[in-house]
């Protein structure tokens, strides 16, 4: 883990997760010029990559999928912009915003209206042990888990099984469960939201289908798009699903709290942290996450406390994931053989 010193050696200043709003509001502004730069750089190499793995079928199947894995990296990039469109982050005027996010969300797979919403109240909620459910990794605490019949228990250790998790669940999240708008059902406009997006979708497929038959869907789109729904699931969990995480119940949970001491900094090797856009700086990001994912290492620069907070390498990262019970008295998140114990005294 990180140490928290200061160049000289001395323990750098610490301030209260609320006193970061005024001081991270000075980098909130977007650059419409370094935002077009970074989407250019970004679906640039996508676009070219995707046509080069095109032509690669007339010579080597093996390198029309080597090249699709390549692309999952931009896609996980193009995510990652969709992300900060979202947020209004990306770039100042708020439609362009939302349009370049609708199309992206084309190619992510994500109905970009449904998700921005949904997004919304995971940031509003983060950690919030009353208002769980929502764009979250379901975590039980060690007492509900108790609580639970043998049934329940197995199924729980299913989902949170590595197989479940990082297996089937991108696939099941991004082909199958984003063709509805899950968590408002309800809603007429989500609805088309979902719908328009599918459509496009299919559109796509079809006209791949129709110019390139099956190899192009089955060696490019599925590789890249699985591979990188992979990666933006194993970032989702590590973000939140670490040691020392932070969790608290609807009374005492408070917003900047939970996303100072709740989100991790995720610590990657420079390559593989542009591919990624910064996210792993989370901790940041939900401190304010109307900051361009650009300037979140600019943060980091300036301030060393930040730098230092939630560090998590990526062997740390690998470790998490046997953790999977919430302990209320420890505030830990416990692995299911640390909280087996805490079990056998609470039956």
């Amino acid at each position: 883990m990180c140490e928290q010193t200061n160049a000289a050696g001395a323990e750098p200043e610490i301030r209260a997760p609320r006193d970061w709003v005024a001081i991270l509001a000075n980098y909130r502004e977007p650059s419409t010029l370094r935002s077009s730069f970074e989407l250019l750089v970004t679906a640039g190499p996508f676009i070219l990559l995707w046509i080069l793995a095109w032509l690669s079928l007339d010579v080597s199947y093996w390198l029309t999928a080597a090249i699709a894995m390549v692309n999952a990296a931009f896609l996980v990039r193009l995510f990652a912009i969709q992300h900060d469109c979202g947020h209004g982050s990306f770039f100042k005027n708020r439609t362009v915003s939302d349009w370049l996010g609708r199309v992206i969300g084309v190619l992510t797979l994500t109905p970009y209206d449904v998700w921005r919403r949904s997004h919304a109240m995971h940031h509003s909620s983060s950690g919030n042990l009353g208002r769980r459910g929502m764009g979250d990794i379901h975590t039980l605490t060690v007492a509900e888990y108790s609580a639970l019949t043998p049934r329940s228990r197995f199924k729980y250790r299913v989902y949170r099984s590595p197989f479940v998790l990082f297996g089937l669940g991108p696939a099941y999240t991004f082909f199958l469960e984003n063709r509805l708008p899950f968590g408002f059902m309800a809603n007429a406009k989500f609805w088309l939201y979902a719908m328009t997006t599918n459509a496009a979708i299919f559109v796509g497929l079809a006209l791949i289908l129709v110019f390139g038959g099956w190899m192009p869907i089955l060696l490019i789109f599925l590789p890249t798009t699985i591979l990188a729904a992979t990666v933006g699931v194993w970032l989702f969990y590590v973000q939140h699903q670490f040691e020392t995480t932070h969790w608290d119940t609807e009374e005492d949970w408070q917003l900047h709290d939970a996303a100072l001491f709740g989100s991790s900094h995720y610590v990657l090797p420079p390559v593989l942290q542009w591919s990624v856009a910064n996210i792993g700086i989370h901790h940041v990001h939900h401190l304010n996450s109307r900051i361009p994912f650009y300037r979140l290492p600019e943060v980091l620069r300036d301030h060393k406390d930040l730098a230092d907070r939630n560090c998590m390498t990526i062997r740390q990262s690998i470790a998490s994931i046997r953790l999977h019970l919430w302990d209320e008295k420890s505030r830990r998140l416990l692995s299911f053989s640390q909280a087996k114990p805490l079990l056998h005294s609470a039956g």
